[in-house]
């Protein structure tokens, strides 16, 4: 089955291929930068350990994503986003019988005044690609933080 969604012309196509178990099986790029064995998280019932996991690298690409979308929005406004960090987390939720995902992001810009930040922060959530793919779809809440928080 293939399908469309219309979004337009294609400017990059990212390409990995998962093998063995699912979640704890293997991921690979077509490029092989990406070549990482999963395990289920211990939260969930899993091994853990010192593997990944698809929330893992969903926060890392949302986070990094978000990122440069700030960064964009900070360069047109002419904003001193020196510092700035994003850092995601998502979580597996029980949802009915199955289970839903959810986005925190907290986003520090140090030398930047909060009500700017946030308005950047507002801006940069229209403009990035995985908020867009992600809104009204799953609940994504943005925190303007003072500093890079610790642990997360």
């Amino acid at each position: 089955m293939t399908t469309s969604s219309g979004s337009g012309e294609a400017v990059y196509s990212a390409r990995a291929t998962a093998y063995g178990d699912g979640r704890n099986g293997h991921v690979t790029s077509d490029d092989d930068v990406l070549d990482l064995d999963l395990a289920v998280p211990e939260g969930m019932g899993g091994p853990g350990g010192d593997l990944t996991n698809p929330e893992q690298m969903f926060a890392a690409g949302y986070s990094a994503c978000f990122h440069g979308a700030l960064k964009r929005v900070g360069a047109r406004a002419k904003a001193d986003l020196t510092g700035s960090t994003v850092t995601g987390t998502v979580a597996m939720n029980r949802k009915g019988t199955g289970f839903g995902l959810s986005v925190r992001l907290q986003i520090a810009a140090p030398a930047l005044a909060r009500e700017q930040a946030e308005e950047l922060v507002r801006e940069a959530h229209q403009r990035c690609p995985y908020s867009n793919a992600t809104r009204g779809n799953i609940p994504v809440e943005l925190e303007v933080v003072d500093a890079t928080p610790q642990g997360a």
